[in-house]
């Protein structure tokens, strides 16, 4: 019976967590909202997600890398695979050397990963007044909070309150600890055109964004949910089983007799 009791709780305990969130390194609480691949049978919605990718590219990739995202990947989110090869052909991608010893361009293929916007570390601070835009392959793993952060990050931006002054290059953000920020405000209502129709307000692509960034931090997370249920729902039926087993072969001895005297 304590095997099962324990199972149970231990089950409950699974179910029970969520996608909520506390401030990240801020003093100030997350906003709420509700991503469809919290909690423990989450999915992500690929549409979210393919618009999150438009953004990505079209907004966020001309200062931030994802060097971990492959474009055969892309058919995760419900891309085909030719139109993933489309996608990728639309990127240049260095190569080489070439027979003359020299690198060359050519169009991706499926098996490339999106270039970065920038060659290395130095150039891209060059770029953004010394600072530097982080990789955002893992960045909502990276980050306290999750999606959650990073929604309320990209949706946080104010004027500075009255006393508070602010350097060149710096910007106020409500949920960025110590609330100054090196990234200025990356998306504004209508910087993008959905295909599908969807308007394209800043909460919005920053809810879009963010379910693409946590597919791209965790591709096989719902492969993973899946296994774990159907180990717990395995577990479940074999502690049953067990306890009724042991039941059954411990009846005698409560009777009074051993289960390994003979009756005759």
């Amino acid at each position: 019976m304590r095997i099962m009791n324990t199972l149970i709780l231990g089950l409950a305990s699974a179910l029970m967590v969520s996608g909520s969130a506390l401030a990240a390194g801020g003093d100030t609480e997350l906003k709420t909202v509700d991503f469809s691949y919290e909690g423990p049978f989450g999915t992500f919605d690929r549409a979210a997600a393919q618009r999150g990718f438009q953004v990505f590219r079209e907004v966020c990739s001309s200062c931030h890398s994802a060097k971990y995202l492959a474009f055969r990947t892309l058919e995760g989110i419900g891309y085909s695979e030719e139109m993933a090869k489309a996608i990728a052909a639309e990127y240049q991608i260095t190569d080489g050397p070439d027979e003359f010893g020299d690198m060359f361009q050519r169009p991706g293929k499926l098996s490339d990963y999106v270039p970065a916007p920038f060659p290395n570390e130095n150039a891209a601070r060059a770029s953004n007044g010394g600072a530097y835009p982080p990789d955002l392959s893992v960045i909502v793993k990276a980050r306290e909070g999750g999606g959650t952060y990073i929604y309320s990050l990209l949706t946080g931006y104010e004027e500075a309150p009255a006393g508070e002054e602010l350097r060149p290059g710096q910007y106020w953000n409500a949920y960025m600890a110590g609330h100054k920020i090196a990234m200025p405000q990356p998306i504004f209502d209508d910087q993008v055109e959905y295909a599908d129709g969807t308007p394209a307000t800043v909460d919005q692509m920053a809810h879009d964004v963010t379910v693409f960034l946590a597919w791209l931090a965790e591709p096989s997370m719902e492969h993973r949910k899946s296994m774990g249920l159907s180990f717990m729902l395995f577990m479940a039926v074999f502690v049953v089983l067990l306890y009724l087993t042991n039941k059954r072969v411990w009846r005698p001895v409560k009777n009074g007799h051993s289960p390994l005297v003979d009756k005759d």
